[in-house]
């Protein structure tokens, strides 16, 4: 059966008393499979993981908005390209993001992670939603200040520890390209898109796209992209993404120490390219998610 057929089922996995739990949500309560009802809102959200991930892959620019913000076109490149991110990025609902001291531009980029439930080689655009175990929230943070290194691997603009949220829940039954993406800074919107009438190749598309020569296995991730409007956070903001009929993930950014490696690699940049993408040159689609954020920015003290 396929991701998109039945009803909407939302799955969560979460701390209990010390124990890591499973439930599926009814209304506001986690139903956990042993049994007992819990209110979700006190407990510790883990990543929705059935099984942990052999790799999380991650697309660079599948919205039109952001092509726009960022090259001036709204399809930059032909076909899809990608990166990796390790899984030790992974984070939860509610978990902490830490700017280490040094880093400037810390971004968030609003996305929906699609979780692979069944192994997926060599399969059609069409088949690829039977190998889909369901949808989630997710955050796409970046170091902007290793932009000029790594030779556009992202590895460290992607991927430090805890750069890669998603939750709270796993959502089966809901086709997301019908769904609104929305990000909020401080809880003013800072990001909105209509996935379906935005996105440049949806989530068969670019399954099919890596499954032609790279296996995915269950509890793989694919992040697919967000639109316009990626900005840089600081210590005290929250960030919280909606996909709407999935869930909301909610994070909030915290003040981290240098590395105690001083003077070893390559150091945090503040170079044109760095402030280019981090702070955005093109206010021309959506000015009033640029007021918002600015007007996030004063609630926080900047």
């Amino acid at each position: 059966m396929s991701v998109l057929d039945g009803p909407r089922i939302e799955r969560r996995q979460v701390i209990v008393r010390g124990s890591a739990c499973w439930g599926t949500m009814t209304g506001d309560m986690l139903h956990l499979d042993d049994g007992r009802s819990v209110d979700p809102r006190d407990l510790v959200h883990l990543p929705p993981l059935a099984v942990p991930p052999s790799k999380i892959i991650a697309v660079h620019l599948s919205y039109a908005s952001r092509g726009i913000e960022s090259r001036d076109n709204p399809k930059p490149t032909e076909t899809p390209t990608y990166f990796t991110k390790p899984i030790t990025s992974l984070n939860g609902h509610e978990g902490e993001l830490v700017k280490p001291d040094g880093v400037a531009y810390l971004n968030y980029e609003g996305e929906f992670a699609v979780v692979i439930g069944k192994l997926a080689r060599n399969v059609t655009p069409d088949e690829a939603w039977d190998h889909i175990a369901g949808f989630a929230p997710a955050l796409d943070m970046g170091a902007q200040d290793f932009r000029d290194t790594d030779q556009g691997s992202m590895l460290r603009v992607k991927g430090m520890d805890g750069f890669c949220p998603i939750g709270p829940g796993i959502v089966s039954g809901i086709d997301p390209r019908n769904e609104t993406l929305r990000a909020y800074r401080n809880g003013l919107l800072v990001q909105e898109a209509r996935i379906g009438e935005e996105m440049i190749w949806g989530p068969d598309y670019m399954i099919a796209d890596i499954a032609r020569y790279i296996t995915l296995l269950p509890g793989d991730i694919l992040l697919t992209g967000t639109p316009q409007h990626s900005r840089s956070l600081d210590p005290g903001d929250t960030i919280e993404v909606e996909i709407s009929n999935i869930g909301r993930l909610r994070n909030r950014v915290v003040a981290g120490p240098k590395p105690r490696a001083e003077g070893i690699g390559h150091p945090p940049m503040d170079t044109p390219e760095v402030r280019r993408v981090a702070l955005g040159f093109d206010e021309r689609v959506r000015p009033d998610l640029v007021a918002n954020y600015r007007e996030a920015a004063i609630r926080n003290g900047e």
